[in-house]
């Protein structure tokens, strides 16, 4: 005869564990089976992270937005037409299309210092999520240095290389690229910055760039974010690089909305 005085959910010893990081540890067990609740947090996690990827980010209303705020906007194509060819052929998604290319080298060529450009990534998610705010905090900024800035812009489906022949038309020294991360199952809405000094179309490699991850609501802050690329703006404006010749030496990492907790490991 069972004891119905058992739990019915066995809890793992290693709960106590579970306030300190918000991978799935410690789930427990009904039966030989993950408890209901475990299963449909994952189930749920994993379905707004296929959203994140695959619901197309809502440009118009992004670019109406920003010029609410005041905000020039332009909005490009990469050469990936549709988002199943810029999952399967990332090299696509790194240029721009041709009638993109052809919408760039008819405006202006101003000299400008620096260039922002907002990509959907992989995550349209964390571009409609942090994209704007972050944004209001970055333009003045980089206008109270007196920088010179051309419109923003916005490219659909693009990847990080993206922004390099839009930094080299204008010859700006930095290049600074906005674009969703690939979410992950406890954070669909991750926004990555991406720092270039004299980007080169076809030229600038990852290992020229600098970049700042995990910007969302249980990590980096806007805040937090922006006093790290305005330093690597600094320090790139003396040493004339970026990449990994330039070290973030920036000391406020603790994730956003949390507070700092004494190590475990050494109560």
């Amino acid at each position: 005869m069972s004891n119905h005085s058992e739990p019915t959910i066995v809890q793992d010893p290693w709960y106590s564990l579970k306030q300190f990081t918000p991978a799935r540890i410690a789930l427990g067990r009904a039966g030989m089976s993950l408890p209901t609740r475990a299963c449909l947090d994952f189930q749920l996690a994993h379905a707004l992270a296929r959203d994140a990827v695959n619901i197309p980010l809502d440009f118009a209303g992004l670019e109406q937005r920003l010029n609410l705020q005041g905000c020039q906007t332009l909005t490009l194509q990469s050469r990936a037409e549709n988002q199943s060819v810029y999952l399967q052929r990332p090299d696509l998604g790194r240029l721009l299309s041709a009638s993109a290319m052809a919408c760039l080298q008819n405006t202006v060529p101003i000299m400008a210092d620096a260039v922002v450009v907002v990509a959907d990534g992989l995550s349209s998610t964390a571009i409609e999520h942090h994209a704007e705010p972050f944004l209001s905090l970055l333009l003045p900024e980089l206008q109270k240095k007196g920088y010179t800035l051309p419109p923003v812009y916005l490219v659909k489906h693009g990847r990080v290389a993206v922004g390099d022949a839009i930094a080299e038309h204008y010859s700006a020294r930095f290049c600074i690229v906005l674009i969703g991360e690939r979410p992950g199952l406890s954070s669909p809405d991750s926004m990555g910055i991406y720092f270039t000094y004299r980007a080169k179309s076809g030229i600038s490699t990852d290992a020229d760039r600098n970049c700042i991850s995990n910007i969302h609501e249980n990590g980096l802050s806007y805040e937090q974010a922006l006093k790290k690329l305005l330093f690597l703006i600094n320090e790139a404006e003396k040493l004339l690089l970026s990449g990994i010749n330039l070290k973030d030496e920036t000391t406020d990492t603790v994730p956003n909305n949390q507070q700092i907790q004494a190590n475990f490991l050494l109560d």
